[in-house]
């Protein structure tokens, strides 16, 4: 430990004082867990205006992929800053066309592919359900519950991780359909094979009330994000690839938080080896810097036809050096990583699981990692007080946390985190733990 975590109250009087005046201009509806407020960070350490020193394993919604400034990707972005700041998407320059053709080298797709350039993961996803209907023609989606896209109407549509998100904004985008997403801890399907019976469900929806020629594409996250940190069956991704080969269907991974080294591979789907027709891309793609990407395989990107869509801000020249850093980083080192101390991390909670009842399961890939919370007397019913507990004791203790799907708490450190800063944040949690059940009495 590098230096005491917690040298005030929280929040101290700098925070309270942010907090006061925030309060008054910027909009409530930003869903702020704890008194966080941040005056700088190096790496996996943060610092908050009143100096105390916290752990970050929420990397900014596992945005801040290569640490807090890494050196390499600041240095990028004030190159690119140095020449100019923006140019519009109505133009060429280096940076832009070098994110595309690292892009196109490192996508899954199996073949050629192309990318539309955006700021944010909602974007990617409008990108890609517009570019489904375009190339097919076809009207209609399939989503998936527990499954998190974005917040805009097109995007919000798919969205369906917490009610809070839809309620208020009917009527979205139409014409998407919401299935199940397998989840073998909380299964929804009698059998032991979830994916399967998903893939069942779906066929059934086909022959009832979807026709499958007005499909233009099923839209999923090949590890959830918000639902849970959730992990497909094996089998399962491979079946909705040859599910949407059967019927014309396009398929589209949502990789906005699973990919660029997340979980210990470039993107979460090539655990499986399944190849989409377009994957989105974003949060950690640019280092904390707003990128996002919509990818899709050439021969259906290439039927866009001039003014089909745009982005003004699209190919920004700094959002796209900090991203080409952020590749190169994660090539070079942070994918290992990412898997090498994700398992060590996934060791050490399976450990603590042995010693805490309350910890019903730990499940993730790489570092994007959930440890689920559940009560004493079931062991799969969700403690949704429980899991807001420890996040705040953590907050307390100098560990930054979020939560996820209804009681779990994921870790989503950079990828270069050290095995040491794993440990560390072990303690930390273990503290936390402790003090949340006394809370509560347990």
């Amino acid at each position: 430990m590098s230096e005491p975590h917690i040298r005030t109250e929280l929040p101290g009087p700098n925070a309270r004082a942010l907090i006061a005046r925030d309060a008054e201009v910027i909009s409530p509806s930003y869903p702020r867990d704890y008194p966080f407020v941040m005056s700088h960070g190096r790496g996996t350490e943060v610092w908050d205006v009143d100096g105390n020193r916290f752990l970050d394993f929420a990397a900014g919604i596992a945005v801040c992929s290569t640490g807090h400034a890494h050196p390499q990707v600041v240095a990028a972005v004030q190159g690119a800053a140095e020449k100019f700041l923006h140019i519009s998407s109505d133009y060429w320059h280096e940076q832009m066309t070098g994110l595309g053709e690292r892009l196109a080298r490192i996508a899954p797709m199996g073949e050629p592919a192309m990318s539309f350039l955006c700021q944010s993961g909602t974007e990617a996803v409008e990108a890609a359900i517009k570019l489904a209907r375009y190339v097919t023609g076809r009207s209609r989606f399939i989503g998936f519950l527990g499954g998190f896209h974005g917040r805009t109407m097109g995007s919000l549509a798919f969205t369906s991780s917490k009610y809070t998100q839809q309620k208020g904004f009917f009527a979205t985008m139409p014409g998407v359909v919401h299935v199940p997403y397998p989840d073998p801890y909380r299964p929804l399907f009698a059998g032991d094979n979830q994916g399967v019976a998903v893939l069942d469900y779906i066929r059934m929806l086909f022959e009832r009330s979807v026709p499958a020629s007005e499909v233009a594409a099923i839209l999923v996250e090949p590890i959830q994000g918000e639902g849970g940190y959730v992990v497909p069956p094996d089998g399962f991704l491979a079946g909705l690839r040859a599910l949407c080969d059967e019927h014309g269907i396009l398929l589209i991974f949502d990789e906005v938080q699973s990919g660029i080294g997340r979980t210990g591979r470039m993107f979460a789907s090539q655990h499986w080896g399944v190849a989409p027709d377009i994957m989105t891309l974003a949060k950690g793609m640019g280092s904390g810097l707003p990128v996002g990407a919509m990818v899709a395989k050439k021969r259906l990107m290439s039927q866009w036809k001039r003014g089909a869509h745009g982005n003004t801000y699209g190919g920004n020249p700094i959002t796209c050096a900090a991203a080409n850093a952020t590749i190169d980083l994660v090539e070079a080192g942070m994918l290992g990583n990412a898997a090498t101390v994700g398992a060590h991390f996934v060791n050490r909670l399976v450990d603590l699981a042995n010693n805490y009842p309350c910890i019903g399961e730990v499940r993730g890939k790489g570092l994007m990692i959930g440890m689920e919370l559940v009560e004493a007397d079931d062991e799969r019913t969700p403690a949704r007080a429980l899991c807001d507990a420890v996040v705040t004791r953590a907050f307390h203790n100098g560990l930054l946390l979020l939560s996820c799907g209804a009681s779990t708490v994921r870790f989503m450190p950079p990828l270069n985190v050290s095995r040491d800063e794993v440990d560390e944040a072990i303690a930390l949690l273990r503290i936390s733990l402790d003090e949340a059940l006394a809370g509560r009495g347990s």
